[in-house]
C-alpha cells in the first residue's frame, strides 16, 4: 500500500509541474511497476497495453461519437436547436438563457463532449443574449452550466471510457444517463429563475413568438430527432421491428451516429472537401490524446492493483467499521477537492481504477457509481479555480472575466449540489431505467 501512495503523491506532483498527466500515470506506473516486478516485466506490460488498446474493438467507440458531434457541429445544428429552444421561452424574463440550456441539452444528446457543448454554445448563444442586454454573469454562466450536460446525456465519450475503464455495460451506462441529464435541465433553469427573481434586469424578456414559427422551429430540428432516435433506439431495441430488425452494440450505434451525421452535413451543404479533412484531422487529433491517457491510467492501474492499493482500501474501510455510505460520501468529498484543481478526464481516470474497487467491494452499483463520478465531474467543469468550461468560455467569448462567469455560475453550482445529494439519497433515480431494460 506503501508503494501505490507514494506512486499517487508522485503522480500529483508531476501534475502540479505541469507535466500532463497521460506522461505522469504512465511514467509513476511504469516506475512503479518496475520497482516491484522487475523492468523487463514492466516493459513488456506497457507493450502489451499499448498493442491491446490499438487492437481493441470496443475502443473504436470512441472515434465514431467524436467523429459524429464533429459533423454535427459542421451541419450547423447547434443553432436550429437554440432557435428551436428560442421560440418556446425566450419571450419570458430569462427565456434566452433557459433557451441556451434547453439547446444545450439538445446538442449534448448528438455531441457527447462538454467543452465542444459550450464552444459552440457560445458563438450561436451569445450574440442574442447580448441583443437583448443579459447580464454577461447570467449570459456565460448559462452556457458554461448548460454545457456540462455533455457528458452525462448519452451518448457521451465520458460515459463510454468509464464503461471501458470497469467493464461496465456502456448501453447501461448510456440510458441511465437520462433521467440525471433531464434532472439537470429542470435545475438549471430554476436557477436562471432564481437569478432572475434576485435581479430582474440580468434576463429581459426577448421578442415574442408565434405558434406558426414555433412549428417552423420544430420542422428544422428533425434531423437531431432522429439522428438521436436511430442511435439510442437502436442501441435498446427500438428498431427491432419488421422489416428492420436492427439491435446495435455500442460501437455499431456510434458508426450509425457517425455516418447519419455526415449525411445531414451533407444534404445541408455545408461540408466541403476542406472541412471534410478537418473534422478527420481533429478526429485523429481527439482520438490520439484520449487513447495516450487511456494507455496512461492503464499503465497506472496496473502498478497501483499491484501494490495493493484497493485491497488495503478495503481492509482498512472494515476495520474501521464505517457504514458504506459514509465511505461513499468521503469519497465524494475528495471529487469534490480534485475538481477544484483537475480537469475531468484527468481525474476520473486517476481515481476510478482506486476507488472502483472499494465501490463495488461495498455492494454499490457500478452503473450508479458511474453516474455519481459524472455527476462530480460535471460539478467540477464549473468549480473554481479550474472549472475548464469557464475557460473554455472565456477563449471564446474574451471580453468577459473568469471572476465574472464564476460569479454568475454560483447557482448553477449549487443546484448541482443539490442534484448530487438527490442521486446518492435516491439511487432509483439512475438505476429505474437500466433495470427496465
Amino acid at each position: 500500500m506503501l508503494a501505490s501512495l507514494i506512486g499517487l503523491a508522485a503522480v500529483l506532483a508531476l501534475v502540479f509541474l505541469r507535466m500532463p498527466i497521460a506522461i505522469a500515470m504512465g511514467l509513476v506506473g511504469f516506475a512503479g511497476y518496475a520497482e516491484l516486478r522487475g523492468f523487463r516485466a514492466s516493459i513488456s506490460m506497457v507493450g502489451r497495453l499499448i498493442i491491446d488498446t490499438a487492437q481493441d474493438y470496443g475502443l473504436s467507440v470512441v472515434p465514431l461519437f467524436i467523429l459524429m458531434g464533429l459533423f454535427v457541429n459542421k451541419g450547423g445544428l447547434s443553432r436550429e436547436l437554440y432557435q428551436v429552444s428560442y421560440a418556446f421561452l425566450g419571450h419570458m424574463r430569462g427565456g434566452l438563457a433557459m433557451a441556451t440550456i434547453v439547446a444545450c441539452a439538445g446538442f449534448s444528446a448528438i455531441c457527447g463532449s462538454s467543452l465542444a457543448t459550450a464552444a459552440t454554445m457560445s458563438k450561436v448563444a451569445m450574440p442574442q443574449m447580448r441583443k437583448y442586454k443579459y447580464a454577461d454573469s447570467l449570459s456565460t454562466a448559462s452556457i458554461a452550466a448548460g454545457g456540462t450536460l455533455g457528458i452525462l446525456i448519452p451518448p457521451s465519450v465520458i460515459l463510454v471510457i468509464y464503461g471501458l475503464l470497469t467493464e461496465t455495460s456502456i448501453g447501461k451506462l448510456f440510458i441511465a444517463g437520462i433521467i440525471p441529464g433531464l434532472l439537470g435541465v429542470l435545475l438549471y433553469l430554476a436557477a436562471v429563475r432564481y437569478t432572475i427573481l434576485r435581479n430582474p434586469e440580468a434576463g429581459p424578456a426577448g421578442a415574442p413568438t408565434t405558434w406558426a414559427d414555433r412549428a417552423a422551429a420544430l420542422r428544422g430540428v428533425w434531423a437531431v430527432l432522429l439522428l438521436f432516435f436511430v442511435v439510442i433506439g437502436g442501441l435498446y431495441g427500438a428498431l427491432d421491428f419488421w422489416p428492420l430488425h436492427l439491435t446495435f452494440s455500442p460501437t455499431e450505434a456510434a458508426g450509425m451516429g457517425a455516418a447519419g451525421a455526415f449525411l445531414i452535413a451533407l444534404s445541408r451543404r455545408s461540408l466541403t472537401f476542406e472541412g471534410t479533412l478537418q473534422v478527420l484531422i481533429e478526429t485523429v487529433q481527439t482520438t490520439a490524446s484520449l487513447f495516450a491517457v487511456l494507455i496512461g491510467a492503464w499503465v497506472f492501474s496496473n502498478f497501483v492493483n499491484l501494490a495493493g492499493l484497493p485491497e488495503a482500501l478495503t481492509e482498512l474501510v472494515q476495520s474501521a467499521g464505517l457504514a458504506p455510505m459514509v465511505v461513499m460520501l468521503m469519497i465524494l468529498a475528495i471529487y469534490v477537492v480534485l475538481g477544484c484543481v483537475f480537469e475531468s478526464l484527468s481525474m476520473l481516470l486517476l481515481t476510478v481504477p482506486i476507488f472502483f474497487p472499494l465501490v463495488t467491494d461495498l455492494g454499490f452499483d457500478p452503473v450508479w457509481f458511474g453516474i455519481i463520478v459524472v455527476v462530480v465531474t460535471e460539478i467540477s467543469l464549473i468549480t473554481p479555480p479550474v472549472g475548464l468550461n469557464v475557460f473554455v468560455l472565456k477563449g471564446v467569448v474574451g471580453d468577459v472575466t473568469t471572476a465574472t462567469i464564476f460569479r454568475g455560475v454560483t447557482p448553477f453550482w449549487i443546484v448541482d449540489v443539490i442534484r448530487l445529494a438527490l442521486l446518492v439519497l435516491l439511487p432509483s433515480l439512475v438505476l429505474f431505467l437500466p433495470n427496465s431494460m
